[in-house]
């Protein structure tokens, strides 16, 4: 689960709450006050330190009066897919700003090795958004990357003592969904 900076900003302004207020909701015992307060103008301005952790989304989401789902994009990785990530990318790049539900299809569809671990990744997602009793249908893929993993070297032998090179690469795979607002529904609606 990641925090939606802009949306907590939106609502922490909206509602007349300062950032002191949003730092006493998240202290805890090794975050004090001070402390709380730098992470809160950090997440604010888009930086994720220290580490938004899920409990402390929920206790923003509590402190601005909103649910969680309203706050959170839900986040999932695969890492380490035995393929390349430019192979992969047509995927990723194909499901980004689908509703969950036509994504899933999508990918239960085709034919590209790489389809497997991206619906598991996007699964994973769902399975994430649904611990906080986000809607699904108004769920859509927000997030949806791939980066390049470690590549493994091998060598194929040739004639007259040579060797060529053989890279076999592999990518990581980030698929994040969220809960559209009511105004962006009946925009893509």
């Amino acid at each position: 689960m990641k925090l939606r900076y802009q949306r907590l900003k939106e609502l922490a302004l909206e509602k007349g709450i300062a950032k002191e207020q949003l730092a006493s909701a998240i202290v805890r015992p090794g975050l004090d006050q001070d402390d709380a307060l730098r992470a809160i103008n950090n997440w604010l301005v888009g930086r994720d330190h220290p580490r938004c952790r899920a409990q402390e989304i929920a206790k923003l989401a509590a402190a601005v009066g909103v649910p969680t789902k309203e706050v959170a994009t839900f986040v999932s990785h695969v890492k380490h897919h035995r393929g390349s990530p430019r192979k992969a990318r047509l995927l990723a790049d194909l499901i980004r700003g689908q509703s969950v539900e036509k994504a899933l299809n999508l990918l239960g569809f085709h034919n590209k090795r790489a389809a497997v671990n991206v619906r598991k990744c996007l699964s994973a997602a769902i399975a994430e958004a649904q611990t906080v009793e986000a809607d699904e249908g108004r769920l859509y893929v927000s997030i949806s990357t791939v980066d390049e993993g470690p590549t493994m070297k091998r060598f194929q032998p040739k004639d007259r003592g040579r060797a060529h090179k053989i890279l076999k690469r592999f990518s990581h795979i980030t698929v994040g969904v969220q809960e559209r607002t009511r105004k962006a529904a009946r925009k893509a609606g």
